[in-house]
């Protein structure tokens, strides 16, 4: 009987691609592969450790599987990913009943720790973190319809409170021809939607050609026969060139969205997460995307209660917030992390100050929003169909306004039946929160 593998895969997207990797390399041996790691013989976590959260889901994942390892239901266990790869040895003493436990570099060799695991061996092993694979085949895991594209791995920017460069590695970029023929690879079977990530997209190529390949990199992706939304996550505002936005207003494949996490308008507070860029620069930045790219949706992420951020330069935050109005937002309270500069800052805030502070940009955004969403209705767009609602009887998917799992839905009736992937003609008639509820129109 075939030995079935479940796969849990937590975290970020990049992760995600990760967890693809593997599972592709798991499907070529022969394993069966489960959506339920409690059917499985063999669970494999990819753990997050980017902050607390990230970490006591990951904890709360690993107890869970032991207490099914204790009951018999599964076999073994494999850590691996960011969370295995920050504490090491200390993951593998704080859950003997783990099988193995691996870093990031040794996501290539799955197949073999598999085989030691099986043959009864405890693995505890830690290979260079730029040894994970950067390109391969993928079993993907999303819809079927779109797929993440990660060009880069790693990160060099050492924003103060973030542990990504020591958990990932220096930024090392994937080379274009390789990008490439993996994203043909992904639209011959049935990708439409491409989501070009990394660390720091905007940063893409400097390592291998001296600058930034992004916009060449794009415009390439817009010649792939089956594509039709390429969408671009995690660009660095300091990064934004007239080039990049140039291609982004020409090229119609690429969806009129932009990711770019400013986290803090104020320039001291910017200052100490060794970051660039005021209130003033930001401000000019903003206008000139909306100049150039008339109609675009802007996404952003903040933090609040940064050590030291004073309820001026909160005021100052919220006060930007109304004034630049973001399509999408989300704003996380700092999370002081260990290892990282700024976990040891004199200024260290509550965590009921730095949580509140949260919650009132987020229901200020959420006015915004719901202003913002007024004004299209009545107005028609696009719409990626992504499933049925049997309990509303409609279906739902997205926008090009909208990433997948971050931002908003639609939901719409339809007198056709539609198929996921689907790509039809809706206009807007109400809004329900952050989602829309709309019909589809004839084209």
């Amino acid at each position: 009987m075939p030995i079935k593998v479940g796969m849990v895969s937590l975290g970020c997207a990049k992760n995600l691609v990760d967890s693809e990797r593997m599972l592709h390399k798991l499907r070529e041996r022969g394993y069966t592969l489960v959506t339920e790691p409690g059917l499985a013989d063999i669970a494999i976590v990819n753990t997050c450790g980017f902050i607390q959260s990230a970490k006591e889901e990951a904890i709360e994942t690993i107890l869970e599987l032991i207490t099914l390892k204790e009951e018999g239901t599964i076999r073994k266990i494999i850590l691996t990913g960011c969370l295995t790869e920050r504490y090491r040895e200390q993951v593998a003493e704080e859950f003997p009943e783990v099988d193995a436990v691996c870093g990031i570099g040794d996501e290539g060799d799955i197949i073999d720790i598999i085989d030691r695991v099986l043959a009864n061996e405890t693995y505890v092993h830690f290979a260079p973190k730029d040894a994970v694979p950067m390109t391969g085949r993928r079993v993907i895991s999303t819809l079927p319809f779109f797929a993440y594209l990660k060009v880069a791995e790693g990160c060099d920017n050492r924003c103060t409170y973030c542990a990504i460069p020591d958990i990932r590695g220096k930024f090392r970029s994937v080379p274009m021809e390789d990008v490439l023929e993996e994203a043909k690879w992904l639209a011959e079977n049935g990708v439409t939607e491409l989501i070009v990530i990394a660390q720091d997209t905007t940063r893409y190529g400097e390592d291998l050609y001296g600058e930034s390949r992004l916009p060449e990199l794009l415009e390439a992706l817009c010649q792939i026969d089956g594509l039709r939304w390429i969408r671009v996550l995690y660009c660095y505002p300091e990064r934004i060139t007239d080039k990049l936005l140039a291609v982004m207003a020409r090229e119609e494949k690429i969806v009129k969205y932009l990711d770019l996490p400013i986290q803090h308008c104020d320039q001291d507070v910017l200052k100490r997460m060794n970051r660039r860029g005021d209130q003033e620069s930001l401000s000019a930045l903003l206008k000139k995307i909306r100049k150039t790219v008339p109609n675009i949706t802007l996404r952003t992420t903040l933090i609040t209660g940064f050590p030291g951020e004073t309820e001026e330069q909160f005021t100052a935050l919220a006060e930007f917030v109304q004034a630049e109005r973001f399509d999408h937002l989300g704003c996380f309270a700092y999370s002081a992390e260990e290892g990282t500069p700024a976990a040891e800052f004199d200024g260290q805030l509550d965590d009921d100050i730095k949580q509140h502070r949260a919650d009132l940009i987020m229901e200020q955004q959420q006015r915004i929003v719901e202003e913002n969403n007024e004004k299209k209705l009545g107005t028609e767009c696009t719409a990626v169909v992504e499933g049925f609602d049997k309990y509303a009887e409609c279906y739902f998917g997205r926008t090009a306004a909208d990433a997948p799992d971050i931002d908003g839905k639609i939901f719409f009736r339809s007198e056709e039946k539609r198929a996921i992937g689907e790509y039809v003609n809706v206009r807007l008639t109400d809004v329900l929160d952050y989602d829309f509820l709309g019909e589809v129109t004839p084209v």
